[in-house]
């Protein structure tokens, strides 16, 4: 079997699984057999690997104070050695362990791989079935506090039409699913197992959401028309037309046919490319060579996630003010007692692919929702022009990259208004 637990590192074990605040919601009942087999998951981190990495940290060896009164050369020593000392002393990892522990966590097996997921049905009737898929450097810890609001929306100003059944799945080589140990688990492959996922939990007819990975995800589920999908909801569209994308690769200035938000929307792609893609470059290229300081070093994988954190939450990058450092350590802490630093950059080189180029003609119900803190912000000309059956465009109000962990009552509006009429 592919990818199987180093039980140094990760254990599990079986037994039911309470819903504790998020209320009494039914789970599915366990199912199939074989490797079809839908098991129950809880976390069991060692003592020891909690201590070893609190260990770890206070034993870095620290790279020199930047020449530089500025982020320019990245993140900066005065910025993260504070958080740092705090992941080492009072951070708490078992807070977070124990929230993910009250909620119905699963395990199944698809192609050879074990793949993890939450599962939370709505107690509303006719709710829509959802699957929700995170990115990079984010994990399922995205949507902890989006999964209330989304089944339970008569409790956040909304009505029970609007209410979601939830699953929420680890994408292979993050968090608690397995590591694939051979070529392969690409976006295509991954969404294809995650219609197998929805089909295997008993729904035939469902939505999808993503953004960052998850919006590539949920777009390849749309291209290969993948079984039981209906629609998709993105939040970081792939829809840089293919002239654009020639102009930018070569360095060219915009063209002067764009229009307002079509040249706001170069720009930022031009800005990102210059000043801040070279981390996609190298685990485009060069995953196993940055992995092995990934899992090496918990404070050289804290600065290499932060730095995305920081550029990417809508909060002049201080990600504390919107997100909490605990909310931030959780994240950095899943990566590496999981050790997933190098298996979750694989997939970057798995799609070899700018994640922001269009890909080709979608037909099926497309939904967007365009945060302004994003990393460039999608006109709906663009999107337009790539998916033919765009049925809801709008721009937010507030909101970053990370729209769930920011924003979540605001991210649970925009699912709510943009799957209104595929219900």
């Amino acid at each position: 079997m592919f990818g199987n637990f180093s039980t140094s590192r990760r254990q599990f074990v079986a037994g039911a699984a309470a819903i504790g605040a998020m209320g009494t919601m039914p789970s599915i009942a366990l199912a199939g057999d074989g490797s079809t087999a839908i098991r129950r998951f809880k976390i069991a981190i060692p003592d020891a690997d909690v201590a070893a990495m609190k260990r770890r940290i206070v034993q870095t060896r620290w790279a020199d104070v930047e020449p530089v009164a500025d982020d320019s050369q990245g993140v900066r020593r005065q910025t993260l050695e504070p958080l740092m000392h705090y992941w080492a002393g009072d951070y708490d990892w078992r807070k977070v362990e124990a929230r993910l522990n009250a909620l119905p966590m699963f395990m199944t097996e698809i192609d050879g791989l074990d793949i993890h997921f939450i599962h939370i049905r709505s107690r509303h009737e006719n709710a829509m079935p959802m699957i929700l898929t995170h990115g990079w450097p984010g994990s399922i810890l995205e949507f902890m506090r989006v999964i209330d609001p989304l089944t339970n929306p008569t409790a956040h100003s909304g009505s029970a039409e609007d209410a979601f059944h939830l699953v929420i799945p680890s994408i292979p080589g993050f968090g608690f699913s397995a590591k694939p140990t051979v070529p392969g688990w690409g976006s295509d492959h991954i969404g294809r197992a995650w219609s197998t996922l929805m089909l295997r939990l008993g729904y035939e007819r469902y939505v999808s959401q993503g953004g960052d990975c998850g919006s590539v995800i949920s777009q390849r589920m749309a291209l290969q028309h993948v079984s039981g999908l209906i629609g998709i909801h993105l939040n970081m569209p792939a829809v840089v037309p293919v002239d654009i994308a020639h102009t930018l690769a070569a360095g060219d200035p915009a063209p002067t046919t764009l229009t307002t938000k079509e040249r706001a929307a170069f720009g930022q792609l031009q800005a990102f490319y210059r000043d801040n893609s070279a981390y996609a470059a190298m685990m485009n290229s060069r995953p196993q060579t940055i992995g092995y300081a990934l899992v090496d070093s918990p404070v050289g994988m804290a600065a290499w996630m932060y730095e995305k954190i920081a550029q990417w939450v809508y909060a002049d990058g201080q990600p504390e003010r919107v997100l909490g450092r605990d909310a931030i350590l959780d994240d950095i802490s899943l990566y590496w007692l999981t050790g997933t630093g190098a298996s979750a950059a694989r997939i970057y080189w798995e799609d070899h692919s700018n994640n922001f180029n269009a890909r080709g003609i979608i037909d099926i119900p497309v939904a967007i929702s365009v945060f302004p803190g994003e990393i460039f912000r999608a006109p709906r000309s663009w999107a337009e022009r790539c998916y033919t059956n765009l049925f809801y465009f709008n721009e937010a109000s507030d909101g970053g990259h990370f729209a769930a962990w920011e924003q979540p009552q605001l991210f649970a509006a925009e699912l709510r208004s943009a799957f209104r009429s595929l219900r």
